[in-house]
């Protein structure tokens, strides 16, 4: 294995995640737990009249990877849709098992670069995309349902 898992750049991410407060009237919200490494991350979400997130709220209980994964993306989900949200988790996660070579185009996307030989931070790195996603089908539920 080569260099340090917990860099600098990772550490300055963990400790700046934007969106830090659960939103009092999310469209839709979800809290998601890691079974492998026992993070846990929360998610709320209010959409813009086209579907995209306009509001985002999260509480994080994680590694310092977790924390950075919700750092990059707590600062680039505010006008993303589902969509972009599951094709930049989907490409995260091809990077991290070694199917793509870059983690993808978002800033600071590629300080993750790190984890990549650590399969079992990849729960972790992962959740917080993960509980987004689940967050916007709870919101898309709802909808339906009105």
């Amino acid at each position: 294995m080569s260099g340090a898992l917990y860099t600098r750049e990772i550490l300055r991410l963990a400790v700046s995640i934007p969106h830090q407060q659960r939103l009092d009237h999310p469209d839709g919200t979800a809290e998601l737990r890691s079974r492998t490494c026992g993070s846990k991350v929360a998610a709320d979400v209010a959409l813009a009249e086209g579907g995209t997130i306009q509001y985002l709220g999260l509480e994080i209980s994680a590694c310092a990877l977790g924390q950075a994964s919700a750092a990059i993306l707590g600062a680039q989900a505010i006008g993303k849709s589902g969509a972009e949200i599951e094709s930049t988790r989907a490409g995260l996660a091809a990077f991290l098992t070694g199917q793509a070579g870059s983690p993808g185009t978002w800033p600071d996307m590629d300080k993750l670069t790190a984890a990549r030989e650590h399969q079992g931070r990849h729960a972790a790195i992962l959740l917080p995309y993960d509980t987004v996603i689940a967050a916007l089908a709870d919101a898309a539920a709802k909808q339906q349902a009105a």
